[in-house]
């Protein structure tokens, strides 16, 4: 139909060309904002590149219900760990851009593009960023047993032992990995990595001994945290958190300047239509301002926070850029 407009009789005709394709577009047009109005026709689906009960995940869980009620639509959460985020990531790059997969992704996917030698995906380029949803710290813990009650202690047991205790983290180029490396390099210890899935394992092998520290978020370390089954050391922000008031930051416990948060971010493929970004950048301020989400999240140790389009593409941009030198610094890279 289009195309009849271009040509007639084997002769262009400029004017009817013109016409032609300007009714073309407008019926694009139209055709892309009735579907757009008509989203979400089905379940959307977040997907979170961490196990269930990971810090991430549980951050995903409550945003999730409260974006049912506001699309008036399901909206679950899809677990895909492994590569420490990356598969998931891969997964939503590659997937249709219709608004109904999206990426959870937290600080890790800023530091991909310079820690990892290959990735089958680009932060920056393969995605919209939609919102940012929140912001908490890594929490240090140990396993009770460890005879170091304060992060000096641990820093001078560690200091006297280079090369002998472990650390766990959900996986290579990950926050929580970060986390740690930035600790051994601003304290010139030498630790030895060991990944997991997720957090929740990760946690298991510190409670059981297997692994002698961790930095988990503080929503899934805060329930061993409570009865002492780990002993929290430290955290990462620049400020204490309101959970655990008790507990000292890193730099103030003996590490001028160490600071290093867990964020999370909803992303969409980049090519997902702009009148549904904005819509699901509308519902998720929605969510997030709402009292009862910002309370559960407070209680996780969380901050809800909530970003423009415009501030969560500058946020993606700034921290990318940020963790690049992070990266190099340390000379963290990933095979």
């Amino acid at each position: 139909m289009c195309r009849s407009a271009m040509v007639a009789n084997g002769r262009r005709k400029p004017m009817k060309a013109l016409i032609g394709l300007l009714i073309c577009a407008g019926g694009a047009l139209g055709a892309a904002g009735a579907w757009a109005q008509s989203y979400p026709a089905k379940t959307v689906r977040v997907v979170v590149g961490f196990s269930a009960g990971s810090t991430t995940d549980l951050i995903g869980r409550v945003l999730a219900q409260k974006m049912t009620e506001a699309l008036a639509q399901s909206v679950i959460v899809d677990n895909r760990p492994g590569a420490g985020g990356n598969l998931a990531a891969e997964l939503v790059a590659k997937a249709a851009p219709d608004g109904y997969t999206l990426l959870l992704a937290n600080a890790g996917i800023a530091t991909g593009a310079t820690a990892y030698v290959k990735l089958n995906f680009n932060a920056l380029r393969d995605f919209a960023p939609v919102t940012q949803v929140s912001a908490t710290p890594h929490v240090l813990v140990t396993h009770p047993s460890l005879p170091a009650r304060s992060v000096k202690e641990l820093i001078a047991f560690a200091r006297a032992r280079p090369g002998e205790l472990n650390f766990a983290s959900t996986g290579h180029g990950n926050s929580d990995h970060l986390a740690a490396e930035l600790l051994s390099f601003m304290t010139g210890l030498k630790m030895v990595h060991v990944a997991y899935k997720g957090g929740p394992q990760a946690l298991a092998e510190v409670v059981s001994g297997q692994v002698a520290l961790y930095f988990p978020g503080a929503p899934s370390g805060m329930p061993f945290i409570r009865p002492g089954r780990v002993r929290a050391l430290g955290v990462t922000g620049a400020k204490r958190a309101a959970v655990l008031p008790e507990v000292p930051t890193i730099a103030e416990a003996g590490v001028p300047g160490y600071e290093h948060i867990l964020w999370s971010m909803l992303l969409v493929p980049a090519a997902t239509p702009k009148e549904i970004v904005a819509r699901l950048n509308r519902e998720a301020l929605k969510a997030l301002e709402a009292a009862d989400l910002r309370e559960r999240y407070a209680n996780m140790g969380v901050e809800a926070v909530g970003t423009t389009l415009e501030q969560a593409g500058a946020y993606l941009k700034s921290e990318t850029a940020k963790y690049a030198k992070v990266v190099k610094v340390i000379g963290l890279r990933i095979e």
